[in-house]
């Protein structure tokens, strides 16, 4: 039995790893990383024009490692994710992975920050008695207009500068690009969507189910066959992305010449951050 599994599971990996995608436009792309008993998988997820979501690849290694993600994405560009269009990126802030979208798909490209990433960063150089203020903080300022609200994390940074450098620090790292979305002049459902990881988050966690009860992970390449197995079994699940019918607004910002202008209107939305 273990044999046969081994068998199906490189049989899925290498299915999914041959998937072409000339045929589909591809407006949102999410890329994280997941940890398998040491071993890391770093996975991508696109969503086309009508809301649909689609596991690209898999890739061993992790988010912050320049070759791992680099790689990746070069494999998605040679099976038809090409350059030339423009995308939104949302990624978890990995220095690596941004320079890499960079490089393969170009600077012109507009990348969110997740929201839930940078905010977990931050608090987690922080005391436990200063984590509730400094989150509202963070939540208030992204309900605002880009400008005033990246002072005000400025601001926020000065004030932890002298007590707690690395949480200063932490916050200004891509702060600009924790404010992609609310440039665009996208309603309030899909900016809730774009804010974060976790349309990608969904498929590690029902990879994570499914690979539960696995207690010793061999190697990378046992990690990445069940990776992959589990994300096709995953997929057959999955729905559209919250807010898909207002997917044309992102289409019509990427198609401009400038997608992120600062002139850009923002709809505020109270619940955008709150999760």
């Amino acid at each position: 039995m273990s044999r046969q599994f081994q068998e199906a599971s490189a049989a899925a990996l290498r299915a999914l790893c041959e998937r072409r995608f000339d045929e589909l436009d591809l407006l949102v792309i999410y890329i994280d990383g997941q940890d398998f008993g040491g071993h890391q998988v770093v996975s991508a997820v696109g969503v086309d024009t009508e809301g649909r979501k689609h596991v690209l690849g898999l890739s061993e290694g992790a988010t912050e490692n320049a070759v791992v993600v680099k790689g990746l994405l070069e494999d998605l560009m040679e099976r038809g994710v090409k350059p030339g269009r423009r995308r939104l990126f949302v990624i978890d802030g990995s220095k690596a992975l941004r320079k890499a979208i960079d490089a393969v798909y170009g600077r012109e490209n507009p990348v969110q920050r997740c929201l839930a990433h940078k905010r977990r960063n931050v608090l987690g150089y922080l005391p436990k008695d200063m984590q509730a203020q400094v989150a509202a903080a963070m939540r208030a300022a992204w309900r605002l207009q880009p400008e005033e609200g990246m002072a005000r994390l400025r601001k926020q940074a000065e004030w932890l500068e002298r007590s707690h450098p690395q949480a200063a620090a932490s916050l200004r790292e891509g702060l600009e690009e924790t404010f992609t979305i609310n440039r665009l002049g996208l309603s309030p459902r899909l900016r809730r969507c774009l804010a974060t990881t976790n349309v990608i988050e969904s498929l590690l966690s029902g990879v994570g189910r499914r690979t539960g009860r696995v207690t010793r992970w061999r190697d990378g390449e046992m990690a990445l066959r069940w990776a992959g197995a589990a994300a096709l079994e995953t997929e057959k699940r999955f729905r559209k992305i919250v807010g898909h019918r207002d997917l044309w607004m992102l289409k019509a910002a990427l198609d401009e010449p400038e997608c992120v202008s600062p002139a850009a209107p923002v709809i505020l939305d109270r619940e955008l951050v709150a999760a």
